[in-house]
């Protein structure tokens, strides 16, 4: 039995794990007094983690280490004002699909999403750009102005994200690929459920850099595996050992949650073969051996049952038991005996960390030529290695959350949208990809797309197409759709000024804080990011009394953004009873008419949570 300890808790232990659990990379190892390894907390990083600013004070550490290490902490920190626009024409199903594709960069969108995805994904995959010198890395220099940068570097896309190429001559070949996954890692980790699974693809060059940074974001004992997958056939002769397979790091948010429902990870069993020839009530089945394998070397009983001799994996006692409940049957094989189908569809069989079944790049660059009708990307990943991701820790979850934030030409929302067709489940993805633009002589760019996010958004559109064409009337239900949104600054305007700065013919300027050209959709997408509420929710528009009235989710918001909001209006909304009610500020003619709709709703809807922007 266990002792008492007799003794007061071990505060600083507390305090170390509850650290731990809020901050994972400030756990680190030192000496103690006897010169033991333990675990410490590294102060200089946890200083950082709570500024707003990049805090410097290195000191002797067991870490991995780089140049900009702290601005890249800095960067996962660091606030934006910026917001996600809906586009509308580039969509499909908008108001009804539950899947995303984010255009911009995916720092922004990690940022963006923390509030309303907080804990809420399954599985995260990520095919980021292999370290080859030649690939673009996204650069999060916020200490820099846009002249500074283009003076620098001369590269910007059509959106303003900016983009720099990674040389093993820059001297910080390394460094600087590490600046840009460490802060994306980061944000990445708090959007994963408690259960959920982040697994990167990555090839020899960052392997071992990527580890290092895994460990110290998630924590190591949070490292499930590193797979190989076999992803190319051929044999270059330009290397001593030719390299077919890439790594697949396989991280867990909490191993001790995930290992709790290991029962339902794994593979589907094999179904093969199931029947019931004697109407056994247990339902379908299929024989299994009963003799032991390796026999008396394995010291497996010997005896002699319903005539036959032999080794057998089971006692005679427990033979007798299951022949009397009907397990045991004797047939041209000798004695079996059942296995049912209702065992075989309760069992996963654990994966290996050897995948060579899960597709080429070779076959997935020629099918994704197919679907898109000429070559459009180079190297995609295959869709069937994110279905075996998929099966492995999403069976049982049938509405989980998939977010691939390098989504390139998007085999993860392929992949989740032929799962869900083939299960009949209701996975949900979220695609987040920048716009680079494409080579003006690629393949693509002669097809008329005018970056990866294009192709990306193409292809997901003739996936769903195929899938309904092929699964007919069982398409019924399925979400082939997705809701395209568009990362941009925030839609206020900044009006911050002290009173001396603003003259008595400019007031009317900062009467509204709303940018020009947006609409109210614009708004609502921002209030639902600040509401920390999910992207998905359905939307609806309606006009009361001539104004437009707009409501995300049963009630959940309704939003009036337009200017001259009448009292019929504000009663008309207040009398649905939603949960949350907001307008724009200027949306009333008074400050009178704005003290008047609290009032309506204190009286109609007190329950109702109203604001104003």
């Amino acid at each position: 039995m266990d002792k008492l300890t007799l003794h007061s808790p071990d505060l600083t232990q507390r305090n170390l794990e509850a650290l731990a659990a809020l901050f994972p990379t400030v756990v680190t190892e030192s000496r103690d007094a006897d010169g033991n390894v333990v675990r410490a907390v590294d102060l200089d990083l946890l200083r950082q983690e709570l500024a707003d600013h990049v805090v410097e004070g290195p000191q002797e550490r067991y870490q991995l280490d780089w140049p900009g290490k702290r601005a890249a902490l800095f960067a996962a920190n660091a606030p934006i004002a910026k917001t996600l626009r809906p586009v509308r024409e580039e969509s499909i199903d908008f108001d009804t699909t539950r899947n995303l594709f984010i255009e911009g960069d995916n720092l922004d969108a990690l940022k963006l999403l923390q509030e309303s995805y907080l804990g809420k994904v399954k599985l995260i995959y990520i095919d980021p750009p292999y370290n080859t010198g030649n690939d673009f890395i996204y650069n999060d220099d916020f200490a820099q102005t846009t002249a500074e940068y283009l003076t620098r570097s001369g590269q910007v896309d059509e959106q303003g994200n900016r983009l720099v190429a990674n040389t093993e001559s820059k001297g910080r070949f390394h460094s600087d690929w590490l600046s840009m996954m460490y802060p994306r890692l980061k944000l990445a980790r708090n959007l994963l459920a408690m259960d959920g699974v982040m697994l990167i693809s990555i090839d020899d060059t960052e392997v071992a850099n990527l580890r290092e940074i895994g460990d110290e974001v998630f924590g190591r004992r949070n490292l499930v595996t590193q797979i190989a997958h076999k992803a190319r056939a051929s044999i270059s002769n330009d290397k001593i050992v030719s390299e077919n397979h890439n790594h697949i790091l396989l991280y867990a948010r909490d191993f001790d949650t995930l290992f709790a429902r290991r029962a339902m990870i794994g593979l589907a069993p094999d179904l093969e073969g199931f029947s019931n020839p004697d109407n056994d009530p247990r339902g379908p089945w299929r024989p299994a051996p009963v003799d032991g394998p390796g026999g008396a070397r394995k010291g497996n009983p010997y005896f002699e049952f319903l005539g036959v001799e032999g080794y057998f994996r089971f006692s005679r006692e427990t033979m007798e038991q299951k022949y009397a409940d009907g397990l045991i049957v004797k047939t041209g094989n000798g004695l079996q005996q059942k296995y049912f189908l209702s065992q075989a569809m309760g069992s996963r069989k654990t994966a290996t960390s050897w995948w060579d079944d899960g597709g080429l790049t070779s076959t997935a660059t020629r099918r994704l030529s197919a679907l898109m009708d000429g070559p459009t990307f180079d190297t995609p990943k295959p869709v069937e290695l994110v279905r075996k991701m998929l099966e492995l820790f999403t069976y049982d979850q049938p509405e989980a959350i998939v977010l691939d934030f390098f989504a390139g030409s998007a085999t993860t929302a392929h992949a989740v949208l032929e799962a869900n067709s083939a299960d009949r489940a209701r996975r949900s993805f979220i695609m987040v990809q920048l716009a680079e633009p494409c080579d003006p002589l690629s393949d693509a760019a002669a097809a008329g797309y005018a970056s990866i996010a294009d192709i990306a958004k193409e292809r997901i559109r003739r996936a769903g197409r195929k899938i309904i064409e092929e699964s007919g009337e069982a398409a019924s239900g399925l979400d082939t759709g997705f809701r395209s949104l568009r990362i941009d600054t925030t839609n206020f305007a900044d009006v911050r000024r002290t009173p001396g700065e603003v003259q008595q013919d400019q007031l009317d300027l900062f009467a509204d804080s709303v940018k020009e050209g947006r609409t109210g959709e614009d708004l609502l997408f921002e209030v639902l990011l600040d509401w920390g509420l999910e992207l998905t929710l359905p939307i609806r528009a309606e006009m009361i009394d001539d104004k437009q009235v707009l409501t995300a989710g049963e009630d959940d918001i309704i939003a009036c953004f337009d200017d001259g909001v009448t009292p019929a209006v504000v009663r008309a909304i207040a009398e649905r009873q939603p949960l949350r009610a907001v307008f724009r500020d200027s949306g009333f003619a008074s400050d009178a008419e704005r003290i008047n709709a609290e009032q309506v709703f204190r009286e109609v809807s007190p329950v109702t949570d109203v604001k104003a922007i």
